[in-house]
């Protein structure tokens, strides 16, 4: 089958197109309003964008009555936002997060989670959380949609620091990925979870690739 997604014709019960690029990583970001209101919400559209200096990116769907998302606007306002990984533990927390809410209600009580202070961003991190990025608010790129919930605001920012618990680290200094157990997120109602991993290498990849694959310092 083949067929033009702006205008459907898939013949499917559902649509297709959020369930072929999969696993998408969750962007569970925090931010706090200018009010002082923390927020918490997920965010499926995330991604790294380079690494010297590390830069990261989420796109962020206004609501269906045409409003912008709070996560955007605060990082906006207060020139940051934060990265908490989101984790099989912490799912439930994730999910309740992502409830269409007013901007005076603080997500962080509704989802169960308590917060930490961050070294640089006004807002608070998930304690429970074993990784997070603080991000500083580089810009927006709006992307006019065929409706107001079609239109989207890809957000960049700059990863300013950068914290790691002690127990997401294995003993060979690498990250414990199947201990931390990160969820991702699918099409329809779906996720999934990082429980095995496998390594390949490229080739004859110079020194310098290598370096960049392993996360080692440039020299």
């Amino acid at each position: 089958m083949n067929y033009d997604p702006r205008t459907g014709g898939h013949g499917l019960p559902f649509d297709p197109f959020k369930s072929c690029t999969v696993p998408r990583p969750i962007g569970w970001l925090s931010t706090v309003s200018a009010a002082g209101v923390a927020n918490l919400a997920p965010y499926s559209q995330w991604q790294n964008l380079t690494f010297d200096p590390p830069m990261v990116m989420f796109a962020a769907n206004q609501t269906a009555d045409g409003r912008r998302k709070d996560t955007v606007v605060n990082a906006e306002t207060t020139g940051y936002f934060v990265w908490n990984m989101a984790t099989w533990a912490l799912r439930e927390a994730v999910n309740k997060s992502a409830m269409a809410l007013p901007p005076e209600v603080d997500e962080f009580e509704v989802a169960g989670v308590s917060k930490a202070g961050c070294v640089t961003a006004p807002g608070p991190m998930v304690r429970e959380s074993p990784i997070h990025f603080e991000c500083r608010y580089l810009s927006t790129s709006r992307l006019p949609g065929n409706s107001p919930v079609g239109t989207v605001d890809v957000v960049f920012g700059e990863v300013v620091r950068i914290h790691i618990d002690e127990s997401a680290v294995a003993t060979d200094g690498k990250l414990d990925i199947l201990n931390l157990r990160p969820i991702a997120r699918m099409g329809y109602y779906d996720y999934t979870v990082v429980d095995n991993i496998f390594e390949m290498r490229i080739p004859g990849a110079s020194a310098t690739e290598l370096a960049g694959l392993e996360g080692k310092a440039p020299s």
